[in-house]
């Protein structure tokens, strides 16, 4: 077992990370920016380290800083949380080669998954469904270019390789737009990723948002714990997950979730990730994995049982998979909420000081949460300051559980989200099932 744990990351994630670590019996080592001296996993855990100002580039960006402390607190491993430096393959190496262990795939894996053409590539080998495309990197043979899109069909979407989150993106309706759309797509991908490689797919016009949790052991054993839908979004940022997705049959599930389970094995994955899809019209498409832990992965224990973080930990030691595949059985359904610090209208980022707060409780119902009353939420990060989670036996008792505990979240001082995730809750499109990822834009009149 890993001895003691540096938490390289802040907020919500960070705690859950020291919880994980306390069941099993991990000390840990919490690094902290200036400005989050008052987090609550800060206060908690067993050594904290200071390891720059408010700028995350100079602290929890700050790879020198975080592997020194490391060294003077004499730990043994790194969690690096979701965000960050979760994918960073460099971070990862120097980790490893410091003499750490990195809580999570080996650096190579993370590069092989962090340029989307040979991810999809290694996906293709192992069967994995993937969006019709390009097969490859575009080059500069135009009419080429042109009749690939042609055989394709428009629209289509100009990807960036080294994009992610939504950025590096640029769909395309017509021939006479699409040579202009890749000069601008290279461009701001060499800007914004330092890689001006681009690739061509087909362009889903309705697609949901579909993910698969998968764990994977250094002793050749992989698992998928099924797949949650992630489609309320807004600006390629999720805002609803739930697990699991509504009308996703038994064999369906199986039949990608094995796939990916064997993907894992061929690439010799490591630790905790996620496969997301586009699904539309029955079909399944891959567009990239997630090689951490993701920001919805409660909804995932709540109808599965299994402790995620914990699993990551144990895989890091060198431990096999906790679960056999049969050991995985969905009960119930799990709706998460995430709570951000942001005018509910605008959109804005609202940070400021919490004079009263109060979570919710009752059956089925987890707040995953690092404020408390008198918590000043910084300016400097993500919005996001909790997650509220509700779990039932069915999608309909989880909604009816998440309307109730919304109405109960007091948050006092700051602006949150609050009401616009009340107002997706009472939607009957959405307790219908089945949105797309351009729902709620839609709704939003964005």
């Amino acid at each position: 077992m890993l001895d003691k744990v540096v938490i390289a990351n802040r907020g919500e994630i960070a705690l859950r990370v020291l919880r994980a670590c306390r069941e099993l019996g991990i000390a840990t080592v919490a690094v902290h920016s200036e400005a989050d001296r008052d987090l609550k996993h800060v206060r908690l855990t067993d050594e904290s380290v200071c390891i720059g100002p408010a700028s995350s580039t100079e602290s929890y960006l700050n790879i020198p800083a975080i592997i020194s402390a490391a060294e003077v607190c004499d730990a043994t491993g790194i969690h690096p949380g979701y965000g960050f430096l979760s994918e960073n393959a460099d971070f990862a190496e120097r980790v490893e080669s410091s003499g750490f262990r990195f809580i999570g795939p080996r650096p190579e894996t993370i590069r092989l998954m962090g340029d989307k053409i040979t991810a999809i590539e290694a996906m293709k080998e192992a069967g994995v469904p993937t969006v019709p495309g390009s097969d490859g990197p575009l080059d500069d043979d135009k009419e080429r270019t042109l009749h690939l899109a042609h055989e394709i069909g428009y629209p289509v979407i100009i990807k960036a390789a080294g994009g992610g989150g939504g950025r590096g993106m640029r769909v395309v309706h017509s021939e006479t737009a699409l040579l202009n759309a890749i000069s601008l797509t290279k461009s701001e991908a060499a800007a914004a990723f330092g890689n001006d490689t681009v690739y061509m797919e087909k362009f889903l016009e309705n697609p949901r948002h579909i993910e698969f949790q998968v764990l994977a052991d250094e002793h050749g054993n992989a698992i998928h714990l099924a797949e949650r839908d992630c489609s309320m979004q807004r600006r390629h940022q999720k805002v609803v997950e739930e697990a699991p997705a509504p009308g996703i049959s038994p064999d369906l599930r199986t039949k990608i979730g094995e796939r990916c389970a064997e993907a894992c094995r061929r690439i010799g994955y490591r630790g905790a990730g996620t496969f997301e899809f586009l699904y539309e019209n029955g079909e399944f498409y891959f567009i990239e994995m997630n090689t951490r832990v993701q920001v919805e992965h409660p909804v995932t224990e709540m109808i599965t049982g299994v402790d995620i973080v914990k699993e990551q930990l144990l895989i890091a030691a060198g431990q096999p998979l906790t679960y056999h595949q049969e050991d995985i059985v969905v009960r119930g359904h799990a709706v998460e909420c995430r709570i951000n610090a942001e005018d509910p209208e605008s959109f804005m980022p609202n940070p400021g000081d919490i004079t009263r707060l109060h979570v919710p409780g009752g059956p089925g119902v987890r707040v995953d949460t690092h404020i408390y009353s008198g918590y000043r939420v910084p300016p400097y990060y993500d919005s996001m300051i909790g997650k509220l989670i509700t779990h039932g036996e069915n999608r309909d008792v989880a909604i009816a559980r998440m309307r109730g505990a919304l109405s109960e979240m007091v948050i006092e001082g700051i602006k949150t989200n609050i009401p616009l995730q009340t107002d997706i809750m009472a939607d009957c499109n959405f307790a219908a099932g089945g949105i797309n990822i351009h729902y709620l834009e839609k709704k939003l009149g964005l």
